[in-house]
């Protein structure tokens, strides 16, 4: 009998030509898992995944150091690179649906001394980020009833241990049902900023783009007057949106899990640009007309919706409902964020080991499909989060986050790079990538081109205060900095240990996965009914 939660791309007795051996040792993978995530769970993965705290908290920073033209600038130029590292995993996503995203395509299109340094790099980023995570939800908790925030950090670490190590369809519903209460919330304030900017709030007074010409469409950062004190507000919030947009790659993360990659992964790839416009620069562009960029409290850093720049919109205007809505769907985020970290680091452990890079027993999974003894090294690690009710330990795990908060820009880099030496190896291989690939990104080489330039400028400078005068922070100096040593570190050492090297382009496998792929096609998607082309969210 088939599990029907199963997708299967590859027989391994089927008998395959020499050069297809190692496509067909690697998508044997997929077996050893179960494909529970559907369509509809990628799409709204996708569609919302990455909208939290990032937007509905920490967007109002973007404006107090930029101006509302400032921060939609930022906000614009990092949503259309972002969207091109989505490309980027999408195109090779779809041909080798393997998990563990870009640790697996560094593997097999780059070098594999990249694919152990960023995968180790990405492992400990998510070993501190889900306890991170834990403890926003115990502060956004706070907001309604104060008690020790040890239980909180408990409660929300045994629940999402729980969703990992079960059905990874488990993780699937809760993260379509998270998405949809984020999408709800995105557009509901949305409407609210268009009526308060209109006049609609209960003082009726219209604002228009008032705050646009006073205090003006710039912010003078760091108080450096003239042209260039307004570019340095604006080259700050880049890296501030930057980290609004973490996560938005992770869409192949699971690819292996995944029923119909092939379809189900361009399909979530195509709706990028959409979901940035309307998800994070429209919100952006409404926060810049209902709150002036000198209003104070948008430096503010509780942790709650107080902070919220919708909130104190909403406050400005009379309104005082919103604060305890905003908190609700900000406490979902954190879990939400929780969960998608845990998902993320076990299935890049899982690939690593796969490859060698990681011990192998982190491949065992349990009877529902989870890589479980992955999943339970980041539970191990969740004990940090109680390291925030010491003061003194509380400052060593915030040095902690600094130092992982970089690890996304290097990530990104990484894909560019991979995405770029899988390009070329097409062209030198004569692979036509529109006719022959299940989905090629368009606009290539020149977006990732363009993206690989910028993520680089804006890594070497992460830290650019630090060097003008009267302005040098230590923390601040490691945290923008520290990533890049220990990234190069483990690339040239395990280069050494492991005598790799790159892959030559004409000998990248690519045509291997093309041949499986034709060869085991997926099921055509059934006909949509009248009612299902309606629905313009995940059909």
């Amino acid at each position: 009998m088939t599990d029907p939660e199963k997708t299967t791309l590859h027989d391994p007795e089927k008998q395959l030509p020499d050069n297809v051996d190692s496509a067909a040792e690697h998508l044997g993978e997929i077996h050893m898992v179960k494909q529970g995530l559907h369509q509809r769970h990628i799409q709204m993965i996708a569609l919302a995944g990455t909208i939290g705290t990032g937007l509905f908290l920490s967007s109002g920073r973007a404006i107090a150091r930029a101006g509302p033209l400032g921060a939609l600038l930022g906000y614009t130029i990092i949503g259309l690179a972002g969207s091109t590292v989505v490309f980027a995993v999408g195109e090779m996503g779809a041909l080798v649906p393997l998990n563990g995203g870009v640790v697996r395509y560094a593997m097999l299109f780059f070098d594999p001394a990249l694919a152990f340094a960023n995968g180790w790099n990405q492992v400990y980023s998510y070993l501190v980020s889900i306890p991170a995570e834990l403890t926003a939800a115990a502060v956004i908790v706070e907001f309604w009833v104060t008690v020790n925030n040890a239980i909180w950090i408990t409660v929300f670490g045994v629940l999402m241990l729980g969703t990992a190590l079960l059905f990874v369809r488990v993780y699937g519903e809760l993260e379509f049902g998270f998405s949809m209460i984020k999408i709800m919330l995105v557009i509901g304030i949305n409407i609210m900023a268009l009526v308060i900017t209109c006049g609609g709030g209960p003082e009726g007074k219209s604002i228009g783009f008032r705050y646009w010409r006073d205090p003006g469409p710039f912010v003078q950062y760091l108080d450096i007057s003239g042209s260039w004190g307004q570019f340095l507000g604006f080259w700050t919030t880049l890296n501030n949106a930057l980290y609004s947009y973490s996560g938005m790659e992770n869409i192949t993360v699971a690819a292996a899990e995944t029923r119909c990659p092939r379809q189900a992964i361009p399909k979530a790839a195509r709706r990028i640009f959409a979901r940035v416009f309307l998800f994070y620069i429209l919100s952006i562009f409404m926060i810049g007309m209902l709150v002036p960029s000198n209003d104070p409290n948008l430096l503010s850093s509780t942790g709650t919706a107080s902070q919220s720049p919708f909130v104190i919109a909403a406050r400005r205007a009379g309104i005082q409902v919103v604060p305890s809505i905003i908190n609700a769907a900000v406490l979902t985020s954190a879990w939400s964020a929780g969960n998608s970290n845990m998902l993320g680091g076990s299935r890049i452990l899982f690939g690593m080991a796969m490859h060698g890079h990681a011990p192998r027993f982190f491949t065992r999974v349990n009877r529902f499909g989870a890589p479980y003894l992955a999943v339970s090294l980041l539970g191990l690690f969740m004990g940090l989060g109680y390291m925030t009710l010491s003061d003194s330990a509380s400052n060593v795990f915030t040095w902690l986050q600094d130092i992982v908060s970089i690890a996304t820009l290097v990530n990104w880099v990484c894909i560019c790079v991979v995405y770029l030496r899988f390009l070329y190896g097409c062209r030198r291989q004569g692979i036509d990538r529109h006719r022959e690939l299940p989905w090629a990104a368009p606009l290539q080489p020149y977006l990732t081109w363009f993206s690989l330039g910028l993520f680089t400028i804006l890594l070497l400078t992460g830290g650019y205060t630090t060097f003008m005068r009267g302005h040098w922070d230590t923390e601040t100096f490691i945290s923008s900095y520290l990533n890049i040593p220990i990234i190069l570190g483990l690339y040239f050492g395990y280069k050494v240990w492991g005598r790799t090297e790159i892959v030559p382009l004409g000998e990248i496998p690519i045509r291997p996965f093309i041949q499986a792929y034709r060869e085991e096609p997926e099921p055509e998607p059934k006909r949509k009914t009248w009612w299902r082309r309606l629905n313009v969210l995940w059909s």
